[in-house]
């Protein structure tokens, strides 16, 4: 990871922690009157981020949390899904495209279809992982595998 590869952005200061990964919700209402809400809206709304590191120890007031937030660098967090089998090349470089099959049901649709991760996205696969061809109620050859920005 280089240094472009962050932002600064602001987090409660409970939740301030190296490694934390969260999905950025977007602007609350609370937001509105805030003053340093261009540095903590700086973010993707429905992205998932990792803490990399805490920037200072200064806590900066804020409306949402009672404990107020911290300056922290954040990066894309790596996403875990499933891919066909047969497109599942570690080092590969791919435009994501989730699982079809509609079947919210089944015991791996939530990793099928990750929150975070959208169709068309351009991702490297950085680890293949297990098979799930036995887990998949629509039949599907798949693989999971751990996707990268």
């Amino acid at each position: 990871m280089t240094e472009s590869d962050t932002k600064i952005t602001l987090i409660g200061s409970r939740l301030a922690r190296e490694g934390l990964e969260f999905i950025f919700k977007g602007e609350m209402p609370e937001c509105k009157k805030c003053r340093l809400k261009n540095t903590c809206l700086n973010l993707e709304p429905g992205r998932r981020y990792r803490v990399e590191r805490i920037k200072s120890k200064d806590i900066h007031e804020c409306f949402l949390h009672d404990s107020g937030v911290l300056a922290v660098d954040v990066s894309r967090a790596p996403i875990l899904t499933t891919l066909e089998s047969r497109k599942a090349v570690e080092g590969a470089k791919i435009m994501y495209e989730p699982a079809r099959c509609g079947k919210r049901e089944c015991s791996v649709y939530d990793i099928c279809h990750p929150e975070g991760l959208l169709k068309g996205d351009k991702c490297k696969i950085v680890e293949v992982l297990e098979s799930l061809d036995s887990k998949c109620e629509a039949g599907n050859s798949l693989k999971k595998v751990k996707l990268a920005w």
